[in-house]
Parts: structure tokens; C-alpha cells; sequence
């Protein structure tokens, strides 16, 4: 297509979720509790982890950077979602356009480096627990959550930057509800096959690279809770790392679902993000809290004070 016989895009249409005409103020009633439950349970979490001296380890200081992960993830999407939903425009800028797929890309790599430092951690306070604090010192418990928020920002860039250095001067309409690689690439008038290759490729080593490192912690982890000679201490310790194992895995399904599939299919690659956009994050505050009596019990403390103080 000869791009200079059109004008180039400034602006893009997010048709929203496929098959849903008629359906939107059902959807909104439908997805508004659970946003609502991400900000809520997520900013809990983050705030007990600060208030709470109990909760000062490495451990909780990763929970606090997932915390604000969550809250951010959703932001990215379920605000425009919500508000074309009761009737709103439809219309994204080109500029928001790429801010929205920056930062969707960008926090979504932060979560899979997250957990792999999770992992690492967990790894290092029950392989070498009388060396702990040595290992995982606060110097290095911030180098390490900065370095997540660094690759983040690499690894969005790259994928950015190849999306948006494509020409759009055809159609505008994104069949999907927001910007993001699968959807904007069929509307490019100009080759995509290296964009789409890089994205593939990206993703996947990015995914891989992080699932193998927690692979190898937890099969360290396992070997030393084996170990462990009181039946107790190894429920305490299997209990510890349950949670965050069956976070990765509601976090792992959506992305092999959407990014690492040669052929996606765009209807399944919609429901699979909504419920990646929504109901991961709301779930993240539920697993990590029903099953942590210490975040709990800071918790119950926090809204014990409030009361208080209200009172």
C-alpha cells in the first residue's frame, strides 16, 4: 500500500469486546466491583505493609511493589473500558494510543520479573535462612525492585517502539478494547512481519527466561523443605511459597494464552485479557491474604487503629 496516497492515523476506534453489542451496561455493573476490589484490596496490602513494622522484610517489600503493580495494571485499561461502556467515546488519540500499550507492556513484564525475585527470595530465606539478611539486605531488596522497573521499561520500549514506528493510514478501528500489539498490527499499511516476529520472540524469551529461574528456585526450595525434619515447619514452609506459586500460575496461563499462540484466536485472546486486566489483580490480595496470618493480623491491627481514631 502506498502509504503517501493516505492520510496517516491520529486518532484510533476500540470497538470494545467482540460480540457485546446490547450488552454494556451489563458488562459495566459486571466489571466495576471487580476494579473497584483491585484498588481496594491492593491499596490494603500496600498500606499495611507500611504501616506495619512486622511486615518490614524483603519478603513484604516485594508484596508492596506487587501491590502497586496491580493497581497500575488495571489503570491502564478498565478506566477507558468502563467509561465507553455507560456511552462514552470510543475515541483514543495515537499519542494515548502508545502510552496505553507502553505502560500495558511495561507493567506487564514489571509482574514476570517480579515473581521471579519473589521466587528468589523465598529461595534464599528457606535454602540459607541463617544468611538471609545478609543475602537479601535492603540495599540490595531496592537494587533488585529497581531492576525489574528497568528491564520493564527496556522490554516496553523495544515493543513500542517497533508497533509505532509503523505507519497506520487505512482503517482506525481496533478490534479490541485497547491498544495493544495483536489488534494494531493488522490496521499497519507496511510490512509487520518483523514486528510481529520480535513480539513473539520478546515475550517469549522474556516468559521463559523468568519461568525457568523460578523453576530452578523451587525445585531448590522443595528439596530443601523435604528436608526439613518437623512436620511442622515444613507445613509453614510450603505454606509460605503456595501462595506465590499459585500467583505465577494465574499470572503465566493469560500470557502463553494471548502472546506465545502462532495462530491467536482473537475472541479467546479478549476474554483471556479482561479476566488478566481484572480478575488477576483482584486476586492477588485474596491469595496472599487468606493465606498469610501475618499480613492479615496487620491488617486487623490497621482497621483495629482506625476505629479508634474514628472513635
Amino acid at each position: 500500500m502506498d502509504v503517501e496516497n493516505h492520510s496517516l492515523v491520529t486518532e484510533f476506534i476500540l470497538l470494545g469486546i467482540p460480540h457485546t453489542q446490547g450488552l454494556e451496561i451489563m458488562l459495566f455493573l459486571l466489571f466495576l466491583p471487580f476494579y473497584a476490589c483491585t484498588l481496594l484490596g491492593n491499596l490494603s496490602i500496600l498500606v499495611a505493609v507500611i504501616a506495619s513494622t512486622q511486615l518490614h522484610t524483603p519478603m513484604y517489600f516485594f508484596l508492596g511493589n506487587l501491590a502497586v503493580f496491580d493497581m497500575s495494571f488495571s489503570s491502564v485499561t478498565c478506566p477507558k473500558m468502563l467509561l465507553y461502556l455507560v456511552g462514552l467515546s470510543r475515541l483514543i488519540s495515537y499519542q494515548n494510543c502508545v502510552t496505553q500499550l507502553f505502560f500495558f507492556h511495561f507493567l506487564g513484564s514489571i509482574e514476570c520479573f517480579l515473581y521471579t525475585v519473589m521466587a528468589y527470595d523465598r529461595f534464599a530465606a528457606i535454602c540459607y535462612p541463617l544468611r538471609y539478611t545478609i543475602i537479601m539486605n535492603s540495599r540490595i531488596c531496592v537494587a533488585l525492585a529497581v531492576g525489574t522497573w528497568l528491564l520493564g521499561c527496556i522490554h516496553s520500549s523495544v515493543l513500542t517502539s517497533l508497533t509505532f514506528t509503523l505507519p497506520y493510514c487505512g482503517s482506525n478501528e481496533v478490534n479490541h478494547f485497547f491498544c495493544d500489539i495483536p489488534a494494531l498490527l493488522p490496521l499497519a499499511c507496511a510490512d509487520t512481519s518483523l514486528a510481529h516476529k520480535v513480539s513473539f520472540t520478546n515475550v517469549g524469551i522474556v516468559s521463559l527466561i523468568c519461568f525457568l529461574l523460578i523453576i530452578v528456585s523451587y525445585t531448590r526450595i522443595t528439596v530443601s523443605i523435604l528436608r526439613i525434619r518437623t512436620t511442622e515447619g515444613r507445613r509453614r514452609a510450603f505454606s509460605t511459597c503456595s501462595a506465590h506459586l499459585i500467583a505465577i500460575l494465574c499470572a503465566s496461563v493469560p500470557i502463553i494464552t494471548v502472546y506465545l499462540q502462532p495462530t491467536p484466536n482473537p475472541m479467546l485472546g479478549t476474554v483471556v485479557q479482561i479476566l488478566m486486566n481484572l480478575v488477576g489483580p483482584m486476586l492477588n490480595p485474596l491469595i496472599y491474604t487468606l493465606r498469610n496470618k501475618e499480613v492479615k493480623t496487620a491488617l486487623r491491627k490497621l482497621l483495629h487503629r482506625t476505629g479508634e481514631a474514628d472513635g
